[in-house]
């Protein structure tokens, strides 16, 4: 049979996979770091210390709860839903698996509009899923035309809407949000990694039409504005029969003791983390406001990063010339719909100014 090795030998990797690249980040040395979109600003000194103290009483023998149920329960609180409503995971990135796992697979089609989370049709790929990706217009808005011929000719299990979107920073608006509910014949997963940026958010939608918005699913992580990236904790709000479908695939224990106290804990400290993200837009208007006088294109920002394109040199130029500075950022010009664009994350005011004054002097 094909794939099978002789005795002794390996056996192919699945056909499908064969032409997959992993996801990854180019890395290089560099004194700033603003590649990846993470948090500059450490998690709140209470919460370290409460954490410290709670660890100290885990049980390490024992298996964690298997359905963190104090953790859940809280992010439903937070949310003003049932618990039976949230699903948590090692990330956002191992909910949207899940989300695969139990509605993908061979013979089923996800929809999702590029530029966008190269993630969302990566991991697509990886579960066997095909990938039906629509374009989105020259200013990274939705164009619900196309949203409409995609939906129409794909019949998707799931759509993607990445919104703020990543790698535009762009958020999407709640109507339009809506219009695509209307449209789509299975779940609309709107990716809210960065929605505490964002003005408005998809609960909004779900909130005020729950029974027309059962097929919508939220995803959010603590990486970002929750400064929590090291611990892997992201999870979703859905109707229960989309939670029990994760819970069907999701392995046994996935979630370890201390991401769990990690994450119940965090939610105590809401002030300070909308105090980091009202310094974090702070610091994204400063920037956007200074790449307006510079030789590059820029857009508008809901996330904590901002997209731009140099016009006076190439793209993969300038990030070496910013490489050479000390100053790492993501060079995106090679994906669908980027040609010449490079992402950079809002970070520490004195990591702003050296990456202003890096990219100044590489396009002068």
């Amino acid at each position: 049979m094909a794939g099978l090795a002789r005795p002794g030998g390996l056996p192919a990797v699945r056909p499908d996979l064969s032409a997959l690249v992993g996801y990854h980040s180019a890395q290089a040395d560099a004194e700033v770091r603003l590649n990846t979109n993470e948090s500059p600003l450490p998690p709140p000194t209470a919460w370290q210390e409460a954490l410290a103290a709670a660890v100290s009483e885990v049980d390490f023998r024992r298996y964690p709860d298997r359905s963190a149920t104090r953790l859940r329960q809280a992010l439903a609180d937070s949310h003003g839903v049932g618990i039976d409503h949230v699903f948590c995971a090692n990330g956002s990135n191992e909910v949207l698996q899940c989300l695969l796992l139990a509605y993908g697979g061979p013979e089923r089609t996800v929809a999702l509009f590029e530029p966008t989370y190269m993630l969302h049709g990566h991991i697509a790929r990886v579960t066997g899923t095909q990938v039906a990706a629509g374009g989105r217009r020259d200013d990274f808005a939705l164009d619900l035309d196309e949203v409409a011929r995609v939906v129409a000719d794909a019949d998707p299990v799931v759509t993607f809407l990445c919104s703020p979107n990543n790698p535009t920073g762009r958020a999407d608006r709640l109507d339009e949000i809506a219009t695509v509910a209307g449209l789509v014949p299975g779940l609309l997963v709107i990716d809210e990694a960065y929605g505490q940026f964002a003005p408005s958010s998809a609960f909004e939608l779900c909130r005020a039409d729950p029974d027309g918005t059962r097929h919508v699913v939220v995803v959010r992580t603590f990486s970002k504005t929750w400064s929590m990236a090291g611990a892997r904790l992201g999870y979703l709000v859905a109707d229960p029969e989309v939670v029990a479908a994760c819970e069907l695939v999701v392995l046994p224990y996935h979630l370890d003791a201390v991401t769990q106290l990690a994450g119940r804990l965090a939610l105590d400290y809401v002030d300070e983390m909308d105090a980091r993200v009202a310094a974090i837009a702070e610091e994204r208007g400063r920037i956007a406001g200074t790449l307006a006088g510079l030789q590059v294109e820029t857009w508008p920002s809901d996330a904590n990063f901002l997209l731009f394109r140099p016009t006076a040199r190439p793209a993969a130029t300038v990030w070496s010339d910013l490489v050479s500075a000390g100053v790492l950022v993501r060079d995106c010009s090679t994906w669908p719909g980027l040609s010449g664009c490079l992402r950079v994350t809002v970070g520490l005011p004195a990591e702003n100014d050296r990456f202003l004054a890096a990219l100044t002097e590489s396009l002068r």
